[in-house]
């Protein structure tokens, strides 16, 4: 048991060092934190999906975001589209799961709003899907994913895409969950700077 535990805060260790000292992870960071800025100072909402860990992901950003994270501030429009079981189930059973995350969009998205699309292999069909639907809507698109970053990498797929060096999903999680919380913390203070 001690080895597994010791072994598996190595590889946490190792890869937070790799991602940590990413040029083009950290510019990508900044990135997405000044696209959610300019989107909420022109009155847009972020849209966040994933699926099984990533959709505990879409649910806890997006609480961070209209709850609070440090300041005592205003929400943040920010909505999870992993929650709403009703808009899921009918979805999934009169259409298909593909299209669980695009139908919520197409109904309450509008050009300028943000889509955080969650899939640690880049490739999760009802997420690709979503963001065929965000770029046709005229949303600013973000990506989080692992590994070579599957389709989601694809020129064109994501205006901004965080690539974690790792094919390990519970890894990848634990690094996507550390970038959002700096995004969060990014957003918030220059938003609510002095607040």
């Amino acid at each position: 048991m001690k080895n597994t535990i010791e072994k598996r805060f190595a590889e946490a260790r190792a890869l937070l060092e790799l991602t940590s000292n990413n040029e083009e992870i950290l510019n990508t960071v900044e990135d997405i934190s000044k696209t959610i800025i300019s989107a909420y100072g022109n009155g847009g909402k972020v849209f966040i999906a994933g699926n099984g860990g990533s959709a505990a992901d879409a649910q806890h950003i997006a609480a961070e975001l209209v709850s609070r994270f440090y300041k005592e501030r205003k929400a943040l429009a920010a909505e999870s589209l992993t929650v709403n079981t009703s808009n899921l189930t009918a979805i999934a059973n009169d259409y298909d799961f593909s299209v669980v995350f695009s139908r919520q969009l197409e109904a309450n998205a509008r050009k300028g709003d943000v889509f955080w699309g969650i899939s640690t292999s880049g490739n999760s069909k009802n997420i690709l899907t979503a963001i065929n639907t965000a770029k046709n809507i005229g949303m600013q698109i973000i990506g989080f994913t692992g590994g070579n970053g599957g389709k989601m990498a694809e020129p064109g797929m994501c205006g901004h895409l965080i690539k974690i060096p790792s094919k390990d999903t519970p890894r990848i999680q634990e690094n996507h969950i550390l970038i959002a919380h700096i995004i969060c913390e990014l957003v918030e203070n220059s938003l609510f700077n002095g607040v």
